[in-house]
């Protein structure tokens, strides 16, 4: 606690932004990190509340009150380190992660909670501005093998984990690039890709050896891989996406988020992107309502959209979540993204019924909906979906964006050859405690992150790869001396 009235005297103060007028022009991230006197006087608000709840809210656990302490102090270096301890990626999670510690924050219960993502924010970004952030090689080499399949968030925190526990890495990342869905997936302008190359760079001094284009399973065979390392961790993304076969499905113009999304962020790396899909004078039709589908409305506005339009399953949440009722866990409540704001339609409890064909009956046009309503079944309780009658419309669209969440990883070119047990969803299985912790069927393989948990966050990504980074180096070892 930095300051016992702090909560009492400090309002809680959002980073401030380029405004949405200007934003749409380029790919950049526009959000400005707090200035250290910004970032003191919220930490000062951090307060003594016994129980630091941030600390379970968050996946990783961070030591939230010990570096919102250290910063009201100037200790800037020590907090970084304290950051480090738990979080290998603070400029990823301090960009991208929806922030469930501040939900849980103790503050949050009557008052507005502490800013603890945009002080994260501005501890890392301090920390690489002052050349604080070094490699770290392992002082002793072990002499042990191991590859990871994937390069995401979760494949990349255990390859630096292992690394300096002295194993050699190997990750294997079917892209021309490393990141994952971090790279491919998440827009520039909410996180630019130069944080992810200075990491690789630390990593690679730290003894880590990349390989993109390498596609596991096509370029090399799983069981090649399992035959010549010591340990597998298989850290892949759950790319599988939620489909929408209603009439009309096989229109030109309609597409997977993934899709469209990628081939964005490979045009601002400065890829030529033949054929792109893009939102340039159409009316695009965003269905989904969630962080990815937040993402295609940003990208569309900055393609130059005609018009821009998004619908959700699920009905309206309310605009205040109950704290009485939610707090400390993550709360049900209307979110409006920063893209939301740049310009957006947004509908509730709607559903898709056809594609229907434009002028040239080739290109969707438009797209028939209706109105539904979430009934409690009164003999299982559950609530299902009924079409409220007469309630159909039509929506004006030329290109329609599916971003309906994911049914997991894909399987048959590295789960199946090993013959893999897998959960009732479709992901790997593997339990997250005991002496076999992230372990698959197969001793020898390990998995973590979405290719277990299945779709999930970054920060959920970055514990489950520490997590098994762990597990690996007590498998190989006998013991581990890691951070879990």
């Amino acid at each position: 606690m930095g300051k016992i009235t702090g909560f009492l005297e400090f309002q809680r103060l959002a980073e401030a932004s380029e405004g949405a007028a200007t934003r749409t022009s380029h790919y950049h991230e526009f959000v400005l990190r707090l200035t250290d006197d910004q970032a003191r006087q919220q930490g000062a608000r951090c307060m003594d509340c016994g129980i630091p709840f941030c600390q379970t809210g968050c996946p990783v656990n961070n030591i939230i009150p010990d570096w919102n302490d250290l910063v009201f102090n100037d200790r800037w270096q020590d907090a970084l380190a304290t950051l480090h301890q738990t979080n290998n990626f603070p400029e990823f999670t301090g960009r991208v992660c929806p922030a469930p510690c501040e939900a849980a924050c103790t503050l949050n219960i009557n008052d507005q909670p502490v800013g603890i993502k945009s002080i994260e924010h501005a501890i890392i970004d301090k920390g690489w501005e002052m050349g604080w952030i070094v490699p770290e090689p392992a002082p002793v080499a072990t002499g042990k093998v191991i590859a990871i399949v994937g390069s995401g968030p979760a494949g990349l925190a255990a390859a630096q984990q292992l690394a300096r526990a002295g194993h050699r890495v190997t990750v294997f990342e079917k892209s021309p690039a490393i990141g994952g869905l971090m790279r491919f997936g998440i827009p520039d302008f909410k996180m630019e890709k130069h944080l992810i190359d200075r990491r690789m760079t630390q990593m690679e001094a730290e003894g880590v050896t990349f390989r993109p284009n390498v596609e596991v399973g096509v370029d090399v065979a799983i069981d090649e891989l399992v035959k010549t390392h010591d340990a597998v961790l298989l850290c892949g993304g759950a790319e599988l996406p939620r489909d929408l076969p209603v009439p009309g499905r096989d229109l030109e113009g309609v597409h997977f988020a993934m899709e469209f999304l990628p081939q964005q962020n490979l045009a601002v790396a400065g890829h030529e992107v033949p054929n792109q899909i893009t939102a340039k004078k159409c009316d695009v039709l965003v269905i989904g309502g969630g962080d990815t589908g937040s993402d295609c409305v940003g990208t569309s506005n900055r393609q130059k959209a005609r018009s821009v339009s998004q619908i959700e399953l699920l009905p309206q949440p309310p605009r205040e979540e109950n704290k009485a009722m939610s707090w400390p866990y993550w709360p049900l409540k209307l979110r409006t993204s920063s893209s939301h704001e740049e310009g957006c339609e947004r509908d509730w409890a709607v559903t898709t019924k056809a594609f229907l064909p434009g002028a040239d009956g080739k290109r969707v046009g438009s797209v028939k909906m209706a109105r539904i309503e979430w009934q409690k079944d009164a003999k299982t309780g559950l609530s299902r979906m009924v079409e409220v009658a007469d309630s159909e419309f039509e929506i004006k669209a030329n290109l329609v964006l599916l971003a309906m969440g994911f049914l997991g990883p894909r399987i048959e070119q590295v789960i199946e050859p090993l013959k893999l047990e897998r959960d009732a969803r479709g992901n790997v299985r593997a339990a997250t405690e005991g002496e076999t912790a992230y372990q698959t069927s197969h001793a020898k393989v390990f998995a973590a992150g979405d290719m277990r948990r299945g779709q999930s966050l970054v920060v959920w990504a970055i514990r489950e790869g520490r997590q098994c980074a762990q597990a690996v180096d007590r498998y190989l070892m006998g013991e581990s001396g890691l951070p879990r």
